[in-house]
């Protein structure tokens, strides 16, 4: 836990394939941090392991990890792109919450739960696929992505949580499913 919390002037970190977990809150605060790969011996990401790492700019997470925590990558506003490893069922609530300057992301075929909040206020967000794995997506998932312009929602879907898209301002298309049973839900 916090192993390099706080390190504002470690600007690279090379995570060794022995290395099986990040811990809780690793490498919170390394303010200086640009890039991070996850090596495919990871699991498991802490919660809150690269949160507030903000001049993070990209960042490739590893084919065995299963689950990104919550709050992961938390306040990351530099990052503007994520790659999610085919292993991963689960992006944890507020993994990538205020990643302002997020402007792709991938979310795998494997996902198969969108935590709350977990793409709220990525304003830079333009367009999103929810893969047909997906069942349920989170409480405010993707509130006020403000430039947010296209949804596409997977077969799978069943719940669209309360809040999900509110606030996405320039939201000019969403697809629906007919799986979707539940709207506004909490």
């Amino acid at each position: 836990m916090r192993a390099f919390s706080g390190c504002k002037c470690l600007t690279s970190v090379t995570i060794p394939n022995s290395v099986s977990t990040i811990g809780q809150s690793a490498f919170e605060g390394c303010s200086g941090l640009t890039s991070v790969t996850i090596p495919n011996s990871v699991i498991a990401i802490g919660f809150g392991a690269f949160k507030d790492c903000y001049r993070l700019t990209s960042v490739t997470i590893g084919k065995s990890v299963t689950e990104i925590s919550e709050e992961a990558f938390n306040g990351c506003t530099g990052l503007t792109s994520v790659t999610i490893g085919n292993s991963v069922t689960k992006i944890g609530s507020d993994a990538f919450n205020g990643c302002r300057n997020l402007v792709s992301v991938t979310i795998p075929n494997s996902v198969t739960d969108i935590g709350n909040g977990a793409f709220k206020n990525c304003d830079d967000l333009k367009s999103v696929t929810i893969p047909n794995s997906v069942t349920e997506i989170g409480f405010e998932s993707f509130a006020f992505c403000t430039g947010l312009t296209s949804v596409i929602i997977g077969n799978s879907v069943t719940t669209i949580g309360a809040g999900s898209f509110s606030g996405c301002t320039g939201l000019t298309s969403v697809t629906i499913p007919n799986s979707v049973t539940k709207i506004g839900w909490e």
